[in-house]
């Protein structure tokens, strides 16, 4: 499989949301008496003693101002991205519906020729990632919503769930836990 053929989920995957919510739910919120490990459902207002306008809030802080957040990138997304966009366009489809705040946010933290060949697609809804995965001709996709995978696992596309607390539960696709762990597949495809 081609470098160009595979495609990447922002929030949980390249960028540290996870930590991000933990860091702002404290600083801004007072909620400190949780860690990223207790985030067990992608839907964090069920598993944590927050408020669901709260968490609302929080994610809504970090959507419309990743950079003012303090959003960080996952640890070797920014080396392992840039080795690819040298040889292809990088595709990330991002759920979220704003894509200034992630354009500002990309060209923050990763190369200008980087960016310059980074397609995003910022589609707002994270029921409908199958058909913008097809439209640009991807055969992989890696996120870490669980139910994404799930969906395009009953397609043609590869998933590949990117490890994180909140998609744990039982499943048999095929997982990675680090950048490093994408970066080895990337060497056995090429």
């Amino acid at each position: 499989m081609q470098h160009h053929t595979i495609g990447f989920d922002l929030d949980g995957v390249i960028a540290d949301t996870g930590a991000a919510f933990v860091r702002l739910a404290c600083e801004e919120f007072g909620y400190c008496s949780f860690r990223l490990e207790d985030i067990t459902s992608f839907q964090v207002e069920s598993c944590l003693g927050i408020p669901a306008d709260k968490v609302e809030e929080i994610f809504q802080a970090i959507l419309v101002d990743s950079l003012g957040t303090g959003l960080q990138p996952m640890p070797g997304a920014i080396e392992v991205i840039t080795k690819m966009a040298s040889q292809a366009p990088v595709t990330i489809i991002t759920a979220r519906p704003l894509k200034a705040p992630v354009t500002d946010w990309l060209d923050y933290f990763f190369p200008t020729e980087t960016c310059a060949n980074i397609r995003l697609i910022a589609m707002g809804d994270h029921d409908d990632k199958t058909r913008y995965i097809r439209e640009h001709k991807l055969k992989c996709f890696i996120d870490d919503r669980l139910e994404t995978c799930l969906q395009l696992a009953k397609t043609e596309i590869i998933p590949i769930v990117f490890a994180q607390p909140w998609n744990q539960r039982k499943h048999s696709l095929h997982s990675v836990n680090t950048w490093q762990d994408i970066q080895k597949i990337l060497n056995k495809k090429e």
